[in-house]
C-alpha cells in the first residue's frame, strides 16, 4: 500500500477503495462509485496475487465503468474514424489495463480508510462525486469521478486526482501520438504491454 500513496504523490493515477456504506436512497451515481469500492475492498483483504485480484474486480469494473466510453474520451476526436473492430480491440485492452491498475496497486489491506461523498453535483448531462482516501498514514487524498447515465445505469467515465487532475487527460496526448504513429492495432498492443507489466506476465 505504500507503493499506492507514493503513486498519488507523484500525481499518477490510483483510484480508491473502502467506504463506509452509504444510506438508502442515496444518489446512483454515489452508490455505483460506492459498488466498486466494496468489490475492491473484498479483492485486498482476500490477499492473493495481482492475477487473482483481476479476476475478482473484472466484474465490478464492467459494471461500475463505462469501458468505451473512456476509451473513445482517451483517443479523442478520432475514435469515430476507427473501424468498429479495431474500437473493440482497444476498449478489450483498456478494460485489461484498467483492472490490472487495480490489481496491482490495490493487493492488500492495512485499515485504509475511504469516504463517499453523499453530496453528489451535477454538470449538464454528468454527476460529480467526491471521496477521501486515508491511507494507514499519512494526510488524505481527494479523488473526484465523472459519471454519466448508461442505459439505465451510472457508469465512471474519469477520476481526477487530488479533485482535478483528470485520467484521461493524462492518457490523451500519449494515445494520441501513439495512435497516428502505428494505427489502432499498435495503440492496442502498447495498452496491453502496460497491463502485462502491472500482472507480472
Amino acid at each position: 500500500m505504500n507503493r499506492i500513496v507514493q503513486t498519488v504523490s507523484a500525481a499518477v493515477l490510483v483510484c480508491t477503495a473502502a467506504a463506509p456504506a452509504l444510506a438508502q436512497g442515496s444518489d446512483p451515481a454515489a452508490a455505483s462509485v460506492q459498488n466498486f469500492y466494496d468489490a475492491l475492498t473484498a479483492s485486498m483483504k482476500a490477499g492473493g496475487g495481482a492475477k487473482n485480484h483481476y479476476e475478482k474486480l473484472r466484474p465490478a469494473v464492467e459494471q461500475d465503468f463505462d469501458l468505451p466510453g473512456m476509451m473513445a474520451l482517451s483517443v479523442g476526436p478520432t475514435w469515430s474514424s476507427i473501424s468498429a473492430a479495431d474500437q473493440k480491440t482497444l476498449t478489450d485492452a483498456f478494460e485489461r489495463m484498467t483492472i490490472a491498475n487495480y490489481a496491482r496497486n490495490f493487493d492488500s489491506y492495512s485499515g485504509e480508510k475511504f469516504t463517499v461523498d453523499p453530496a453528489v453535483s451535477e454538470r449538464g448531462t454528468d454527476k460529480f462525486v467526491k471521496s477521501t482516501l486515508k491511507p494507514a498514514s499519512g494526510d488524505a487524498i481527494a479523488f473526484n469521478y465523472r459519471l454519466h447515465q448508461a442505459g439505465s445505469s451510472w457508469k465512471i467515465v474519469d477520476v481526477y486526482l487530488a479533485g482535478n487532475i483528470s485520467q484521461l487527460a493524462q492518457k490523451r496526448a500519449d494515445f494520441a501520438s501513439t495512435l497516428t504513429a502505428s494505427g489502432p492495432q499498435g495503440l492496442a498492443k502498447k495498452i496491453n504491454a502496460l497491463a502485462d507489466q502491472e500482472l507480472g506476465s
